[in-house]
């Protein structure tokens, strides 16, 4: 089994199979989340000191706070599934 990997900005990456949800932050349920998440040292915080876009939620428990939209890490998975499609493809013929 293979573990795929997506660039989530500034160098960081996510393994595609542990992530469970992609939420925006603007809501105050998501925001009571991430208090407590950082109260119970769950929350990884890679936004390198920029606005927080994304909160991206694993199966362990744990929180990251993401720079860039869940948009674009949504396109991203969808991109890395096509290709990694394509290698199996390949890989059969």
């Amino acid at each position: 089994m293979c573990t795929e990997l997506v660039h989530v900005g500034f160098g960081n990456v996510i393994a595609v199979n542990r992530v469970i949800a992609l939420l925006s932050i603007n809501q105050q349920p998501v925001k009571r989340l991430i208090r407590e998440a950082r109260e119970k040292e769950r929350l990884i915080d890679a936004t390198h000191g920029r606005k927080a876009k994304t909160v991206i939620l694993f199966e362990t428990g744990h929180m990251m706070l993401a720079a860039v939209t869940a948009e674009t890490i949504a396109h991203r998975l969808a991109t890395t599934s096509i290709l990694s499609e394509e290698k199996v493809e390949m890989g059969s013929v």
